[in-house]
């Protein structure tokens, strides 16, 4: 009855939103049964969590049948996106609807009632699926709620302590009594007729699995080792590529050979139920023992590559020793645990049968630890392991410790505890080996395509393929240390679900659809900048500094427009953000409003173009040419060979002299002093016949001789010449002094220089207190060597300056 009136207030609610489309808002027959079929499923699990008697598994199944149901649901209120926006733009294009009583076109009215009942048709199958969306979603969350408290229960609760001797003989006649049954179930059904004809209608499957099996197992490796010869010729030698591969060959022929003899055990039928069970794991089991004979045997290939020089090969055969071990530990734990299974013992003899597996294995944990710990052999040189960082490695030293101190936690009857800690640290610590082992691989396979070699270890690659590997192993993680795998694929499925950040929702698809658009704008950007600075360009008449502003300018609109395509296409709606954003740019403004003022000055400079690429400029006290000009900050190289970054407002809100602007023509001037009583007439004309005579000096305008006037010790002229490139006025400068110097020596003409005459009074007292003085002063020679520089001057932007003559 329930059901009934929770259907009909869910069509009556519907039917009222449907604004008198009563007929068109109902489900179809179909969608009505598949609704009834979910409100009895979603009652029964509601009575069933209310009750809290089921046990794990049948809530297990109740919750995998209610996903059903929700994964159906999910994909319904998601349906007809499309159609029903369409329809309500229909409807919002003919107007609103008159409320004053005045009516509209009939035609129109019939064309609204027409658009609103097959908009109401497409709303109440979403609007339903949605409610039972949430419905389901709520059902499936307490749940997991519930079997999580139970685990964790179960987790924490003490039993009997193993080492109380009251429960060890109960515990060995259990034990002895359940290889009995299986003993007598077996030869019991080697008695029957059915088993007998059963072998003999399935013999030749038998058979032929068992040859498989038993040649599988003897010949695997060896087949294994000849195919890695035989790749070996495909090139790689050395590089342990092929040996990798080979190892994998040896566990996986093995593996399939056991489980060929399994399926021949099983199909003759004499197991019988424990039987079968057993048989059943044994390829699980076989695994294991495969896997970590794998990873010892790779511990010993890569110490054997580094020389033995970290851990000897004594030391690594002693740990695959203790690695195997370890996988006979989970053998027998896994053995126990199917143990409790089939027999439903007593958790007495549980915590007996399980309290020496713990042990043995925390010890050979402990010995592990010991073994990672000790140095190297005297003859072996020390090295330092590249591999995890120092986080991975305290987990490896935290996960030895939980696994040492299980065996306190068992002894105390915390044997459940003790279980979920060690077995699951002994695989993690396997897992993290396996994961070093396949970083190290996909290095090698690196290193041969790209040819870098064992240098293909410490690249970028390796750290990115060793990231991925750390991602992809947490789902097994999770499994090992207990989650379920409902939890995580729950967890998967919330996660595609996305979340919403200020009204815009956010899924890995859609996140990765704008990452993968962006990505395509931003490479077609790259592209489109490479060929107008490499081809296009260069063949136009626009100087370098215009060339670089449009590449400069095109990178900045293209960046732009793909992140403006890659927002559309993967459908988010920024809308609700515009009030955030709004708040925030104040806040921004006022926080960031020198890069805001970087950014705006970058746009100007690349727009009006005061500077350019390659200009010669003075900005602050600083010259130099300009290299580059981005949005934040212009970098201009010094004579000295040193960058500066100079922010972008600095150029156009202060000064700047740009000594190339448009062209490179530029003034020098070249001071000369000569003795007095030299016939200036003559030295002028000297100076005009250098200046004439230079090939970067122009002719038009002339360059001029200044007599410059009457100075302290000389009589003062200057060279005043414009020149066809200004970067070359050093060189100018130290050609005309060159040549005024050889033919002032030609013509006799004296060059001048400062002369001071120093009279002393009281010259006989000085000498006095002279002889006073230490002898042990300096030399003349060694007073003059201590003012000289050990290396030349090199000149800087001070050789430049107005002093100097160098006036532009």
């Amino acid at each position: 009855m329930l059901q009934q009136v929770r259907l009909f207030l869910v069509l009556l609610a519907f039917s009222l939103f449907g604004l008198g489309g009563v007929a068109s808002a109902q489900l179809t027959d179909r969608q009505s049964e598949y609704y009834q079929g979910w409100i009895s499923t979603a009652d029964r699990a509601e009575d069933v969590i209310e009750a809290n008697r089921a046990s794990n598994a049948s809530l297990e199944n109740l919750r995998s049948e209610i996903n059903t149901y929700r994964a159906d649901f999910n994909k319904a209120r998601g349906a007809n996106t499309e159609r029903i926006q369409t329809l309500e733009n229909q409807i919002k294009a003919l107007g609103p609807k008159p409320e004053d009583g005045s009516s509209e076109p009939e035609d129109i009215s019939r064309l609204r009632e027409h658009l609103e009942n097959q908009l109401n048709s497409l709303r109440v199958p979403r609007i339903i699926s949605e409610e039972a969306y949430t419905r389901a979603n709520g059902l499936i969350s307490e749940i997991d709620q519930i079997i999580r408290e139970r685990q964790t229960k179960e987790l924490l609760e003490r039993g009997p302590s193993p080492l109380n001797p009251v429960y060890w003989g109960p515990a060995w006649l259990d034990i002895t009594e359940a290889a009995r049954s299986l003993f007598n179930e077996v030869t019991r059904n080697l008695r029957t007729d059915v088993v007998h004809e059963q072998m003999r209608g399935r013999s030749l499957q038998i058979i032929l699995l068992m040859i498989a099996g038993a040649v599988l197992l003897l010949y695997g490796r060896r087949w294994s080792e000849q195919a890695g010869e035989y790749l070996r010729q495909l090139g790689a030698r050395g590089s342990g590529v092929w040996t990798f591969v080979v190892s994998l060959f040896r566990i996986i022929l093995p593996w399939i050979g056991v489980y060929a003899l399994v399926q021949a055990v099983v199909l003759t039928g004499v197991l019988g139920l424990r039987g079968t069970l057993l048989f059943q794991n044994i390829p699980y089991w076989a695994a294991i023992v495969l896997y970590f004979d794998w990873i010892g045997r790779q511990i010993y290939l890569i110490g054997a590559s580094q020389n033995f020089e970290r851990f000897s090969a004594k030391r690594i055969t002693e740990l695959r020793v203790y690695i195997d071990l370890l996988a006979v530990m989970l053998i027998l734990h896994e053995m126990a645990v199917l143990f409790e299974q089939i027999e439903n013992i007593s958790d007495a003899t549980r915590a007996v049968v399980s309290f020496p597996v713990v042990l043995v294995t925390a010890l050979l944990l402990l010995r592990v630890r010991q073994i990672r710990q000790a140095p190297a052999d005297a003859e072996s040189s020390p090295a330092r392991l590249a591999g995890f960082t120092q986080l991975v490695e305290f987990i490896r030293r935290a996960l030895f410790l939980l696994g040492i101190v299980t065996p306190f936690l068992a002894a105390f009857g915390y044997i459940n505890a003790a279980e979920a800690v060690v077995f699951p640290a002994v695989k993690t610590l396997v897992l993290i080996a396996a994961l070093v082992i396949l970083q190290r691989f996909f290095s090698l396979v690196y290193g041969w395509i790209t040819g870098q070699g064992e240098s293909a270890k410490d690249s970028l690659f390796s750290v990115l393929v060793g990231f991925v590997l750390a991602i992809g192993s947490l789902p097994i993680l999770a499994i090992y240390w207990g989650a379920r795998e409902t939890d995580l694929m729950e967890a998967w499925s919330r996660l595609l679900l996305g979340f919403d950040i200020g009204g815009v929702r956010i899924s890995p698809s859609n996140f990765l659809t704008f990452v993968a658009v962006f990505a395509i704008g931003y490479t077609l950007t790259r592209l489109l900048q490479g060929g107008l600075r490499n081809s296009l360009l260069p063949k136009t008449s626009i100087d370098p500094g215009g060339q670089n502003a449009i590449v400069a300018g095109t990178g900045y609109v293209g960046i732009f427009l793909a992140a403006l395509a890659a927002i559309i296409v993967a459908g988010f709606d920024l809308s609700s953000l515009a009030i955030v954003a709004g708040a925030l740019s104040v806040g921004i403004g006022f926080g960031l409003q020198t890069i805001v003022s970087n950014f705006v000055s970058g746009i100007i400079l690349l727009v009006e173009r005061p500077i350019s690429k390659g200009d010669w400029i003075d900005v602050n006290g600083m010259m130099g040419y300009v290299r580059d000009i981005s949005v934040r900050s212009t970098r201009i190289e010094t004579f000295d060979r040193t960058d500066v970054i100079v922010p972008n407002s600095d150029l156009i809100s202060g000064v700047v002299t740009n000594y190339t602007r448009g062209n490179t023509i530029g003034r020098v001037i070249v001071p000369v002093g000569v003795a007095y009583g030299t016939d200036t007439r003559v030295v002028e004309t000297i100076l005009g016949e250098i200046a004439n005579a230079h090939p970067m000096v122009l002719a038009n305008p002339a360059p001029s001789v200044v007599f410059q006037g009457f100075g302290a010790d000389s009589l003062d002229f200057e060279i005043r010449a414009i020149l066809r490139d200004v970067n070359w006025v050093l060189s100018v400068k130290s050609d005309m002094n060159h040549e005024i110097n050889r033919r002032f020596v030609e013509e006799g003409i004296e060059i001048p220089f400062a002369q001071r005459d120093v009279w002393l009074r009281n010259a006989e007292v000085l000498k006095e207190a002279g002889e006073v003085i230490s002898p042990k002063a300096p030399s003349k020679p060694e007073a003059a060597n201590q003012g000289k520089s050990p290396k030349p001057i090199d000149l800087t932007e001070g050789d430049l300056d107005s002093g100097d003559g160098d006036e532009l």
